[in-house]
């Protein structure tokens, strides 16, 4: 199976986006490790209907007008990892999880080190909102994307959550 990709540019760098007929299955950053996320042979294609859906989602969640995404997802790892990234997905916007939350809701409670290493593997990073998760004394922790990405997107999110619910910035 080949994946078709484009490249996109984004406030926090440009962005590989890669889809399957199914749907998105990775968002790399510039510098990603090209270990951490293993597909099959790339094939650019801008005009492939799921990119240019998820580049158009990307525009306006940076803009601050999407907060939920609906583009198709098509995740490949171990079923361990995709019950991991299915827990990312129920993250609201705005909101933070530690590792343990998400070990506790994907009902491995001891596996909180597991579950870092899925994060860290993350195929599709902001729609699956491996930024939300944080460390259990709330320090911000590893991402693929860097610790200063990770930062700005938790911003760009928990300011536009307060100002959707009325609250002072």
């Amino acid at each position: 199976m080949s994946y078709a990709f484009k490249t996109v540019a984004s406030p926090v760098g440009a962005l590989k986006i890669i889809a399957s007929d199914r749907g998105l299955s990775a968002i790399l950053w510039e510098d990603d490790d090209p270990k951490r996320v293993r597909l099959g042979p790339l094939v650019e294609d801008p005009s492939h209907p799921v990119l240019l859906e998820t580049e158009r989602q990307l525009a306006a969640y940076f803009a601050g007008t999407l907060q939920a995404f609906s583009v198709p997802l098509d995740f490949r790892g171990t079923d361990f990892q995709k019950s991991v990234w299915a827990a990312l997905l129920t993250i609201p916007f705005g909101e933070t999880r530690s590792y343990g939350d998400i070990a506790c809701q994907i009902g491995r409670p001891s596996a909180f080190r597991a579950v870092g290493a899925a994060n860290g593997k993350n195929p599709i990073s902001i729609i699956a909102p491996c930024h939300r998760v944080i460390g259990s004394a709330g320090a911000l922790t590893g991402f693929a994307g860097g610790l200063e990405v990770k930062r700005r997107l938790l911003g760009l999110e928990s300011s536009k959550a307060a100002a959707s619910s009325g609250q002072l910035l």
